[in-house]
């Protein structure tokens, strides 16, 4: 009997020993893992990446890491609250083929490629093709076409108006400055139950969609816009301009939340346009 205790009693060591093992090793792969994952998500990010003011259902998400850019979905909106990325001057700029639109299998609800069809809405990119490509390859690029990083928009908005604020983006402002940080994303309706059904799809439809540009250093310089989704296509940039304050009272976000307060005051309350020559570019045609 001593015996058989004895042997039963080695064998539960072995076992407890062999737990102990794995839990040592996942543990410490977990911690790998999310540093890496850290690492990886602030090389795309300039004083930290996006977060909500207030945690609510509304403001809460996920945030995505693809290729070149970081992505804010939200489960309730089916929709990416922010996209998030990091563009820099590159000698000869160019993009590969359009790849095809793509499922992503992390969106907790399934979009199609061919969920918006018939809706009048475009699949709005907001992390651009070609600037992602142009800069952080065709891998990246093939993410850019993955449905979370896609949005209802207006035709005369996304083929036109937003299409004209990309271009001035990647072909004029990354040569002046050499580096952008820029965030994106749509803005919602202040009343959810009103627009809750204002759907293609799954897909919850914004009223409007935000643009900021920050050039990072020691003494930033940034431009915000704020486009509706009702527009001709022809009108100036300039008249979009906004602070990022009210960006970030219109979404609930909090899009530099490293910045220290009066940091964040001096970069985020005005609309401040000096450095940028903006109105050189404002009126320029889209290239399509």
């Amino acid at each position: 009997m001593a015996a058989r205790r004895r042997r039963i009693a080695s064998r539960w060591r072995g076992r407890v020993r062999r737990f102990g093992i794995t839990a040592l090793f996942v543990v410490v792969a977990t911690g790998l893992w999310h540093y890496q994952e850290r690492e990886l998500r602030d090389g795309l990010s300039w004083q930290g990446v996006t977060t909500w003011q207030e945690l609510a259902p509304l403001s809460f998400h996920r945030v995505l890491r693809n290729d070149g850019f970081l992505v804010g979905w939200s489960d309730v909106r089916v929709n990416a609250l922010w996209v998030s990325y990091l563009l820099h001057d590159v000698e000869e700029p160019s993009a590969g083929p359009r790849p095809g639109f793509q499922r992503d299998w992390r969106a907790l609800w399934p979009i199609s490629p061919d969920s918006y069809f018939g809706s009048g809405y475009d699949r709005g990119h907001l992390a651009p093709n070609y600037a992602i490509a142009a800069v952080h390859g065709s891998a990246a690029q093939r993410d850019t076409f993955l449905m979370s990083n896609m949005s209802p928009q207006r035709p005369e908005l996304n083929r036109r108006l937003w299409q004209r604020l990309e271009e001035v983006v990647m072909d004029h402002f990354v040569p002046r400055f050499g580096a952008l940080q820029v965030i994106t994303g749509p803005v919602f309706p202040a009343s959810f139950r009103r627009n809750v059904l204002n759907r293609v799809g799954l897909v919850e439809v914004p009223e409007a969609f935000y643009k900021i540009l920050v050039v990072p250093g020691e003494e930033p310089l940034a431009l915000a816009f704020l486009m509706p989704q009702h527009v001709s296509g022809d009108e100036p940039l300039d008249d979009f301009l906004v602070s990022i304050d009210e960006v970030e009272a219109r979404t609930g976000l909090d899009f530099f939340p490293q910045l220290s307060e009066a940091a964040a005051v001096a970069l985020e309350a005005e609309v401040k346009t000096a450095g940028w020559e903006l109105e050189a570019v404002a009126r320029l045609p889209g290239r399509f």
